[in-house]
């Protein structure tokens, strides 16, 4: 094996096949490169610049954390950032809020199975009211507290003053608007 070192003020440059670093405890390859792959074997692996890791293509991983009290993000800042497992992918907040945020929209999808959405409370919120047309008798002398969800055949939501029966209205203002 032949190694060239080259030193000067500014780097050290080494020429070889293969380039190791092992524990001194036990001989373990903490650090191994060659021309086809560099491996890291240590416990752990700690970026510590202040803009964290950046990965020219994809990344392969079992276990992704961050420091304790400390936020993990995964960002892509021009592009779309793509999560992908074939039997599946779980995000779980076990003490705290789950939020999804984004400009745009946002879709939900499930191919070949269901969307379920279980929690005590669902909320839909900025969702568009139909005034009533006719008053019913219950509600002519108090403020209207009770809706009926309503969808039109495009998908859109809305909400209309329930009443005896249903007084959602495929035709309703709120469906050709849209």
């Amino acid at each position: 094996m032949r190694i060239i070192w080259c030193t000067g003020a500014d780097a050290v440059e080494a020429q070889c096949k293969r380039f190791e670093v092992r524990a001194s405890e036990d001989g373990r390859v903490l650090f191994s490169a060659d021309e086809d792959e560099i491996t890291i074997g240590a416990e752990k692996l700690k970026v510590t610049g202040t803009e964290g890791a950046v990965f020219g293509h994809s990344v392969e991983t079992p276990h992704i954390r961050a420091e304790p009290s400390q936020d993990l993000r995964l960002e892509s800042p021009t592009r779309s950032l793509i999560m992908e497992a074939p039997r599946g992918v779980q995000v779980s907040a076990a003490a705290g809020d789950f939020k999804a945020t984004c400009r745009k929209e946002l879709h939900l999808q499930s191919t070949e199975g269901e969307i379920f959405l279980n929690a005590d409370t669902i909320r839909l919120g900025n969702l568009p009211t139909v005034s009533s047309s006719s008053p019913s008798p219950s509600s002519s002398n108090s403020r209207q507290t009770v809706y009926e969800l309503c969808v039109c055949p495009n998908g859109k939501l809305y909400l209309s003053p329930a009443g005896v029966g249903s007084t959602c209205q495929s035709s309703s203002n709120i469906c050709l608007w849209s």
